[in-house]
């Protein structure tokens, strides 16, 4: 007759079996890291090496990578501090924080001035394909809602072609809108309930940052920047934004002056 012991070591061997069986399973399940785009990779690189970064905010870091941005950042040499921001955070990215004791995840909208304040002073603010979505405060206003305490800006993503200036996109009415922007299911019915409120965000349809907003040019851009004190320190277009014939996909660093010297 087997002993307590040799029972008890058995049980024990097979629920470790059964773990590691299992913890390969839920591996071989999972979906892979979203692809990180180089151009954005490439002006983090830049930002990181030519201006000494060690602090940043990645704002509305989560949507479609999963704040990758923000991790790539806080695994490079020197950065001491990365705060994610965005108004929900995946599993995934939440893991992937709890990993790194140099990178806090911040929950809200990062247009609130409350929000900027919790967010502080950082030596660059990152904003990925998301500025294009701000209104109610407009894009400008949020780059200047950061910009005292920072000394520069990491920005890339759609930046609009088709005219001199910046344009609010849903001023372009329904049919040019449509085929201006790419196609979602939001869209459905959109122009008819845009004075209704959005359940979720609690303000109305046409003030929320689950559609795109603005067509910002190039020009506007820089003149807005230079406003705030920053002067150019990067630039790389790759041309049209998935296609899209009205917007190119380029990437910014912008620094204080003063953060340029020496920097070729």
């Amino acid at each position: 007759m087997p002993s307590l012991d040799t029972d008890f070591e058995r049980i024990l061997r097979t629920r470790a079996s059964v773990g590691r069986r299992l913890r390969r399973r839920l591996a071989a399940s999972s979906p892979p890291a979203p692809p990180l785009d180089a151009l954005k990779l490439e002006a983090l690189d830049f930002a990181h090496r030519r201006l000494g970064l060690r602090s940043a905010a990645d704002l509305g870091a989560v949507w479609a990578v999963d704040a990758g941005y923000s991790f790539h950042l806080a695994d490079l040499p020197g950065v001491e501090s990365v705060i994610a921001v965005d108004d929900d955070f995946t599993p995934t990215a939440t893991r992937a924080a709890e990993r790194r004791d140099n990178v806090r995840l911040l929950r809200g909208n990062f247009g609130d001035a409350t929000v900027a304040a919790q967010v502080g002073k950082v030596d660059a603010i990152v904003m990925f394909d998301v500025l294009l979505h701000q209104v109610s405060p407009d894009w400008d206003e949020v780059l200047g809602l950061y910009a005292e305490n920072t000394r520069a800006f990491v920005l890339a993503g759609p930046w609009y072609t088709d005219g001199g200036t910046s344009v609010r996109l849903l001023d372009l009415g329904e049919e040019r809108y449509l085929a201006t922007v790419p196609g979602q299911d939001t869209h459905e019915g959109l122009f008819a309930r845009l004075d209704e409120i959005n359940p979720r965000r609690g303000r109305p349809w046409r003030d929320v940052h689950d559609i795109w907003q603005w067509g910002i040019t190039d020009d506007d851009l820089r003149r807005c920047m230079r406003l705030l004190g920053f002067t150019l320190a990067h630039f790389e277009n790759r041309g049209a934004w998935r296609s899209l014939p009205c917007f190119d996909n380029s990437a910014y660093v912008f620094a204080r002056p003063e953060l340029m010297a020496g920097v070729p």
